[in-house]
Parts: structure tokens; C-alpha cells; sequence
């Protein structure tokens, strides 16, 4: 009798999923992030689909704003400020530096807004939160296969063309590696605000205002070429920079690639998610107390 109970007892314990607190800030439960795969995909469809849902030109968006951007970019700093695009005709120019830093400053704007949208979500089921942020940086992919594919299009028709500016190389091959820092980027500098965010909500204001600024201390509208020799090694410091001028060089052949400042860039990011991992991991315990 007393061999049955205790075997009742243990099989009571038996559990298909055991929900425990973090032992420590770094504990990241790659099993959980796994398990919910299913959850990611569903995350992405929803960002990807809902978005342009009920609107008439749909994913078409997608390819209209680079578009919309580039003819403002080649008015406003190529015909009135005359600023130089080192050679390369200036659509090429504006559209490649645009590609590359849409993809970064959605990432980093739309996971900085983790726990303020999903706060509803966060107090009546539990999933890995990291799950969200990561459904953004997935999404953001999409978006950016799209007007890479869009990019690529036109740089055919002048490569076609025989534009004798635009020199491709076999540096473009790095585009991945590209893609990996500028995601890594983003969801760093995203979970660190959107933990600051919780708490401190002035800096929601601040954060659309200051990738903008960021933009223009990344060379997407001028080349470091332009930029006086005192301030170029400040320009580089952005981790950005070094990521948009090797895309540039890979596909247009101007601009600079150096392995150095990607080495820093890569530093710089693995350092940004390491720090925002922690300081989410923290406000994830007790979100819930301060909304």
C-alpha cells in the first residue's frame, strides 16, 4: 500500500512542461525558444500579412518607400546640397545605402517596442519572451529580401547598361555576414531600450528621433570620401558605418572595406546583445509590476 502511494506521489509530479524562474540574467532557454518555433512563425506571418492586409497596393509598399525615399534623397542632397556619390550614378547610390539601413532601423525601432505592445500578451500566457523581439528581426527579413531583390534589379539595368562606375567585386559575398551584424544590431539596441522603456517612458520619445540621427552620422547619404580626415575615424566608430560602406564597395565598388571595423562591429554587437540580454532578462522578471 505504502509502494503504491509513493509511486501515485511520484507520477503526480511528472509534468509536460515545468515553468521555473531564471536562475541567473544570461539564462537563455534555447529548448523553450525551440519548442515555440511554431510561435515565431506565427509572429512573422503576422507582421509580414496584417500590416498591408486591408491597403490596395499590399507588399508593393515594401518596394514604394525605397523608391519614394531614393527621388527624395536625389533632389534634396544630390541636385540642391550636390553632395559627391563618389562617381556611381546617384539612384545606385542613395537606393544601396537605403536598403541596408531600412533593414536595421525597422529592427531596432520595432523590438524597442517589445514590452509596451505586448503587454497584454505578457500577463495572461507565458512563452519565451524573447520570442517576440526575434519574430521582428525574422519579419525584417522579408521586408529586406524584398528590396535587396528590388536593389538588385537595378543595379542589372546599369551593369547591363556598361556604367563603367559601378564596379562589383567579390567582396559582395560578405552580404551575409552583413545581414547577421545588422540584425544582431538591432535586436540588441532594441531589448535594451524596450527594458528601459518599461520603466523610464520619456525615452520612447527619443528613440525615433535618435535613429534618424544615427542615419546621419552613417555614410547612406554621402560617402566617408567626403568626410575631412579628423572626423573619419569618428564617423567609423558607428558600427553601422563600417556594414553600409562594405555593402557599398561589394556591389557598386565604391566606399571602403575594411575587416578591421567589421571586426569592430562585430565586437560592438556581440557586447550590445550581451548587455541587452541581461538588462531584458532583469526587466522580464517584474515587468508585470510596473505597467
Amino acid at each position: 500500500m505504502q509502494i503504491a502511494t509513493s509511486n501515485k506521489k511520484q507520477a503526480s509530479r511528472e509534468w509536460d512542461l515545468e515553468i521555473r524562474p531564471q536562475s541567473h540574467l544570461l539564462d537563455i532557454n534555447f529548448k523553450d525558444l525551440w519548442r515555440y518555433r511554431d510561435l515565431l512563425r506565427m509572429f512573422v506571418k503576422r507582421d509580414v500579412i496584417t500590416v498591408y492586409k486591408q491597403t490596395i497596393l499590399g507588399p508593393i509598399w515594401f518596394i514604394v518607400q525605397p523608391i519614394l525615399t531614393t527621388a527624395i534623397y536625389i533632389l534634396v542632397f544630390g541636385k540642391i546640397a550636390n553632395i559627391s556619390s563618389d562617381g556611381i550614378p546617384r539612384v545606385l547610390f542613395y537606393l544601396s545605402g537605403i536598403t541596408i539601413w531600412n533593414y536595421f532601423s525597422e529592427t531596432f525601432n520595432l523590438t524597442s517596442k517589445t514590452f509596451k505592445e505586448n503587454a497584454n500578451i505578457f500577463g495572461k500566457v507565458y512563452f519565451p519572451r524573447l520570442i517576440m523581439p526575434l519574430s521582428k528581426v525574422a519579419s525584417g527579413l522579408i521586408k529586406f529580401a524584398i528590396q535587396l531583390g528590388f536593389f538588385l534589379v537595378i543595379f542589372a539595368v546599369f551593369l547591363i547598361g556598361g556604367n563603367l562606375a559601378i564596379q562589383p567585386n567579390w567582396y559582395l559575398c560578405a552580404l551575409p555576414l552583413l545581414v547577421l551584424l545588422m540584425a544582431g544590431l538591432g535586436l540588441g539596441f532594441g531589448i535594451i531600450f524596450t527594458s528601459l522603456t518599461a520603466k523610464y517612458r520619456d525615452l520612447t520619445f527619443l528613440i525615433q528621433f535618435g535613429v534618424q540621427l544615427l542615419m546621419y552620422a552613417t555614410p547612406v547619404i554621402y560617402p566617408v570620401s567626403t568626410i575631412p580626415e579628423k572626423y573619419k575615424t569618428l564617423i567609423m566608430l558607428n558600427p553601422m558605418s563600417s556594414i553600409v560602406e562594405a555593402f557599398k564597395y561589394g556591389f557598386l565598388g565604391a566606399g571602403n572595406f575594411s575587416w578591421f571595423w567589421l571586426g569592430y562591429s562585430a565586437v560592438f554587437m556581440l557586447i550590445t546583445l550581451f548587455i541587452g540580454i541581461i538588462i531584458f532578462n532583469r526587466t522580464e522578471k517584474n515587468f508585470m509590476d510596473t505597467v
